[in-house]
């Protein structure tokens, strides 16, 4: 298992293999996780139907915290949506990381700024299109300019902060577990058994923790979308 990512040139522009494909699993699993347990929907939920519904609910009440009871609609599956994805990509290299000739080639996606970074701007700018939207370009514009218009200025400043402390927050999270990880998987192959005999249980803990955070940065990560995109479509 390596440190660096595979990459290429396309169009004289850098691309990273690595992101490719781990986004590509990350997609894969989600796809049939979501297959698995809607596969059998009948009107006496049970078992994987039972985990879904309770999840829909669970992204569902984060929406409708924030929005009003005729908008929220319009955003449910698209958290419940970005929320599922964002855990997959969160967890799959605690458990998944394959490397070959000391590039990596799969780990979580989350792991990198660019993805972090790139989902971040794109709840920004649905935030931005989804307040034109639903309020009108009028309406919009004035939200930067009240209660007067030395308050534009700061609000620009206030988008761009937004923008970087969410995909950074939860790349910060990420990257800071895995690395952990490895230091002590090489840890406890360094010195033979009595290195394994200590590292193996921090590790075993180290990973249930980082487990428990992913799960958390994914919520923490939908629930501050969704709290930007209502500020643009209620208002304050």
């Amino acid at each position: 298992m390596g440190g660096d990512a595979y990459t290429f040139k396309l169009f004289g522009l850098n691309f990273n293999w690595t992101n490719v494909i781990s986004c590509i699993v990350v997609c894969v699993v989600v796809f049939f996780l979501m297959f698995a347990l809607s596969r059998h929907v009948t009107m006496k939920p049970k078992g994987g139907q039972n985990a879904l519904e309770w999840l829909i609910d669970f992204t569902n009440s984060i929406v409708r915290g924030q929005f009003t009871a005729d908008t929220a609609g319009f955003f449910e599956f698209f958290i419940f949506i970005l929320f599922v994805f964002l855990f997959v990509s969160n967890q799959l290299g605690l458990f998944v990381q394959i490397g070959w000739g000391g590039h990596e080639l799969v780990r979580s996606p989350t792991a990198d700024p660019v993805i972090t970074l790139t989902f971040s701007m794109s709840a920004i700018l649905l935030s931005h299109f989804a307040g034109m939207t639903h309020r009108g370009l009028k309406e919009y514009f004035k939200g930067y300019v009240q209660p007067n218009a030395i308050m534009m200025p700061i609000n620009f400043i206030e988008e761009f902060s937004n923008f970087l402390t969410l995909g950074l927050r939860i790349f910060g999270n990420i990257y800071s577990g895995e690395l952990l990880l490895k230091l002590l998987g090489q840890l406890a192959f360094s010195h033979g058994v009595p290195t394994i005999l200590v590292s193996l249980p921090i590790e075993m803990v180290w990973q249930g923790f980082s487990v428990f955070i992913g799960a958390i940065q994914a919520y923490v990560f939908v629930t501050l979308t969704s709290v930007y995109i209502s500020r643009k479509v209620v208002g304050e």
